[in-house]
């Protein structure tokens, strides 16, 4: 009985030493010339351990990708974006229709001249404009075209366009074109910026609205002898102006917008070349200024002078 009970118990190790050698024992990690080695006791050989690469840190990926991704006003794409309320993207709607786009009386208005047209309540550029632009000749006089309001923009036809394609989305909705001097003084009642008197205006930043008598146009900015630069629809068409001096004579601005518009337009140029308007622009004209929650203006492009605002206006125009 001694002898079997001492044989079961032989057994009873040896197993247990067997499946210890199974679940692990046969594997032994050992540092050899400052490597770690797995010495594989059952197949006799030896295992270099591969060294595991680095994983960078979620931070680190995010910020590789925003690096990758990042957009300024320098690479920001020429492309109009309905319903984006950026500065970037007004500008970019507003010269859209720049040197391609005729002055029509009624342009942009309905049938009845009550308001906003189809053409001003619909997205991007309608192709009947720069189509009809393009057969034009020097000699173009608006009067010949009075009410074929599918051919281009009168002024606040434009100004109507241009604020339809920054607020809406869709085609079709209620349009934003009125009276032309009545635009500045109804932006702002929408809670959209300030409303300034024509008596108490003093400076004329990029964006800026202007409603006159009979007018309304968009500043680009003041330049050093007091001019201002002016994007509107007006005689021939869809342009870049400059306001004279008081006394008439040319300004740094007139010659800003004939160099801008002779450059980037140079088609247009050579037919319509008159880039000047009347000191009175600045004297009889209430001021609408986006507030700043409205529109959105992250690049600071408003502390841009005007003359850097055009170059680089300029630029991304020829690049297009």
């Amino acid at each position: 009985m001694n002898i079997h009970r001492r044989m079961k118990k032989n057994k009873f190790i040896g197993c247990l030493i067997l499946l210890g050698l199974i679940m692990g024992g046969c594997q032994n990690v050992q540092q050899i010339n400052g490597e770690n080695v797995i010495l594989d006791e059952t197949l006799g050989e030896e295992k270099i351990e591969e060294p595991t690469a680095p994983v960078a840190s979620e931070e680190e990926t995010l910020t590789e990708e925003s690096a990758q991704e990042q957009v300024t006003w320098e690479n920001y794409p020429w492309e109009m974006k309905p319903g984006q309320l950026t500065m970037e993207n007004y500008l970019v709607t507003a010269f859209s229709p720049v040197g391609q786009t005729m002055y029509i009386w009624g342009g942009g208005w309905n049938e009845e001249d009550t308001g906003a047209g189809v053409d001003a309540t619909t997205l991007g550029l309608s192709p009947v404009w720069a189509e009809f632009a393009s057969k034009q000749t020097a000699e173009y006089d608006y009067h010949d075209y009075k009410y074929e309001i599918h051919k281009g923009l009168d002024c606040s036809g434009y100004v109507g366009w241009l604020i339809y394609n920054l607020m809406e989305t869709e085609d079709g909705k209620d349009g934003y074109v009125m009276k032309s001097s009545l635009m500045a003084e109804e932006f702002a009642k929408k809670g959209w910026g300030t409303y300034t008197p024509a008596e108490k205006v003093s400076d004329w930043q990029l964006g800026d609205i202007m409603s006159m008598k009979g007018h309304v146009w968009i500043s680009l900015g003041t330049m050093e002898d007091g001019s201002v630069l002016i994007l509107h629809s007006s005689v021939v068409g869809v342009i870049v102006c400059g306001t004279s001096l008081p006394e008439g004579e040319d300004s740094q601005a007139v010659r800003l917008a004939r160099q801008f518009m002779s450059t980037c337009y140079p088609d247009w140029y050579e037919k319509f070349p008159d880039c000047s308007r009347p000191y009175s622009y600045l004297s009889g004209s209430g001021q609408f200024r986006w507030d700043e929650n409205v529109l959105q203006d992250e690049w600071d492009l408003k502390g841009y002078s005007a003359e850097d605002m055009m170059l680089s206006l300029q630029k991304k125009l020829l690049a297009k």
